[in-house]
């Protein structure tokens, strides 16, 4: 049985004080859920490395010109006009790429659903521009994964750190390994805690 988003918060408290720490400031986390497949796929590719005012700005324009994110309306958009809406070339070349495996039957996102968690996050991480944070969102927010860890986001790591967690910022590697390690098999969960702390810090409402 899957332990509930309580349960999983209180066993994550009695590993690490730094998550009940930031339980108590900002209680239970509200789960992130997103449309899945292309759309959603594609929609964090294009939050890659932005700040979240910069990537919504660009997605909302990105979504009028290409039917809400359809592959084969992003496969008949010019490339200019992708980038005349913010998007650069590395990002226009992933979506096209995702978008041609799609729609040529390459790629299932159906197929996903009866793998694992490693197993799904592997074939994502075959795709062009999917690397493995991407994949552990994708499958956190869009497949409601709970034990994904999202390696390398720093705004995880500044989160422990406002809990008074110790980990500096050039030691992520080690952040990450220690979060793989303690989490599981709640790493979602503890990502969404970190995320909601994040939240706080910068006035938004909480994951």
């Amino acid at each position: 049985m899957t332990a509930t988003t309580e349960e999983a918060c209180a066993e994550l408290s009695s590993r690490d004080p730094v998550l009940a720490e930031l339980l108590r400031r900002n209680g239970p986390p509200r789960w992130r859920e997103r449309e899945g497949g292309y759309p959603g796929l594609a929609r964090i590719i294009i939050e890659q490395q932005l700040s979240v005012a910069s990537a919504n700005a660009i997605l909302a324009r990105v979504q009028v010109l290409t039917e809400g994110l359809s592959p084969t309306a992003v496969l008949k958009t010019e490339d200019e006009t992708l980038r005349g809406a913010g998007l650069s070339r590395p990002k226009i070349r992933y979506l096209r790429a995702l978008a041609e495996n799609v729609e040529e039957g390459r790629f299932s996102f159906h197929a996903l659903r009866d793998l694992d968690e490693a197993e799904a996050a592997r074939e994502l991480e075959k795709l062009l521009g999917v690397g493995r944070w991407t994949a552990a969102v994708y499958l956190l927010f869009c497949e409601s994964r709970r034990d994904l860890w999202p390696r390398g986001d720093v705004a995880l790591l500044a989160a422990h750190q406002s809990g008074g967690g110790a980990f500096a910022r050039q030691e992520i590697g080690a952040f990450d390994a220690f979060a793989e390690e303690t989490y599981a098999p709640h790493r979602g969960i503890a990502a969404h805690l970190l995320w909601s702390e994040i939240a706080r810090i910068r006035g938004r409402s909480p994951v």
